[in-house]
């Protein structure tokens, strides 16, 4: 009948406002964002905050992300975290040691879907196991914010590794990864070979102590022969071997466009053959830094070599062809700053011909000039020569 027709539409959202199953993570997002709609539509309540009109379209956002949150809290039957309430609008958010566990971390990845301010979270040691791995997945499948995330130490293996990593490939933003002290093993390890294979974001990824094998590094090292973003790769205390180690620079040896520029294997013994295939790996990338254990069978006379001053050469350098030694560092910068970035400071010194250094000593230059993790600042040179020339005074006195 015509006189019907107009109640079509209100038939027709029905549907749309009845809260899906509880049980179904594909759905809970929506679920969770329809039951906060169909309280807004309300004409009436308690709270006095409803009165309020919003004009800001920022202020109105925030409301909307902190009853999402709400709501998901209600859902999942959790103590809502006012810290995370009432810092939603930051870019840095510290939940870490929050005993959030799998349902407190599902309304967090809720609210996170909806969330574009916070940009470095921190959920470390909330022991969220596999199952809060898969939410933190399915949120980076749809976050467009985050740029920094600390998942460490969470207890999550196997299955949460893999939707994690499923999450990562639709992600285009996330820069700096955590997944440090999990356990997820190889079978993880394969997934996130995978991941590194496909990314173009990631710049930092710790996989420390996760008991990833020789196995599980040559799948890694396979995703590392197509990634062109990936700066910093850490796998300290992992069970590989050497043969493990040769694999990973060989990985960068095989990329023209890796911008790989540290790997820490600080536990693996290398031996001098893995030296020399690490110094041809660094003729082509010679931004790489690669941070092992020793070298295993290095007689006292070559780490005596390798070891020499890299601050006396240079200043000997400097003095014969009456410079400072400051100015000789600005000489590597293209632009002459003060400062440059690591990666880029290791290239310059390693492409000279004025001083040759080896790895060791670049190495060592790196630690007494770095101002900020990622950064040299020439300026402690001077700082740094001065040490090093009281420390002669005092070895000729000591010993006169």
């Amino acid at each position: 009948m015509d006189n019907d027709e107009p109640l079509e539409p209100e038939t027709k959202d029905e549907p749309e406002t009845k809260p899906t199953s509880q049980n179904s993570d594909e759905t809970l997002y929506c679920e969770a964002e329809a039951s906060v709609a169909v309280e807004k539509e309300k004409p009436a309540r308690e709270s006095s905050e409803t009165d309020l009109e919003i004009e800001d379209t920022e202020k109105f956002f925030t409301t909307r992300q902190n009853e999402l949150y709400l709501e998901a809290c209600r859902l999942m039957s959790v103590v809502p975290v006012s810290y995370f309430l009432r810092n939603m609008e930051e870019s840095y958010m510290n939940l870490n040691h929050h005993g959030l566990g799998p349902n407190g971390t599902k309304a967090i990845a809720i609210a996170l879907v909806a969330n574009y301010q916070i940009k470095t979270l921190d959920l470390s040691h909330n022991q969220f196991s596999d199952k809060g791995g898969e939410y933190m997945g399915q949120m980076l499948a749809l976050n467009v914010g985050l740029q920094s995330l600390d998942l460490s130490w969470n207890h999550f293996y196997i299955r949460g590794a893999v939707a994690l990593c499923n999450g990562l490939r639709a992600n285009g933003t996330l820069q700096k990864l955590d997944l440090s002290m999990n356990g997820f093993g190889n079978e993880g390890a394969t997934a996130l070979g995978e991941v590194l294979r496909l990314n173009s974001s990631l710049v930092y990824l710790d996989i420390s102590i996760n008991d990833i094998s020789n196995e599980g590094i040559s799948k890694i090292s396979k995703g590392l022969e197509f990634n062109e973003s990936l700066k910093v790769l850490k796998l300290f205390l992992n069970p590989m071997s050497m043969d493990g180690a040769v694999l990973l620079i060989l990985s960068i040896k095989r990329n023209p466009k890796s911008k790989m520029e540290e790997i820490d294997i600080s536990n693996v013994l290398v031996s001098e053959q893995f030296l020399k295939i690490l110094d041809g790996v660094c003729a082509i990338h010679p931004q790489l830094d690669v941070v092992y254990k020793a070298v295993q069978g290095l007689s006292a006379k070559k780490t005596v070599l390798l070891w020499a001053n890299p601050m006396k050469l240079i200043q000997s350098y400097a003095d014969q062809h009456k410079i400072t030694v400051l100015d000789f560092f600005k000489s590597l910068s293209p632009d002459g700053k003060m400062t440059m970035p690591v990666g880029n400071f290791r290239k310059a010194i390693i492409l000279q011909d004025k001083v040759p250094l080896n790895l060791y000593q670049v190495r060592e230059l790196v630690k007494k000039l770095s101002d900020k993790p990622d950064t040299v600042n020439f300026r402690a040179s001077a700082s740094t020569m001065c040490s090093w020339l009281w420390g002669q005074v005092l070895g000729t006195w000591c010993h006169s």
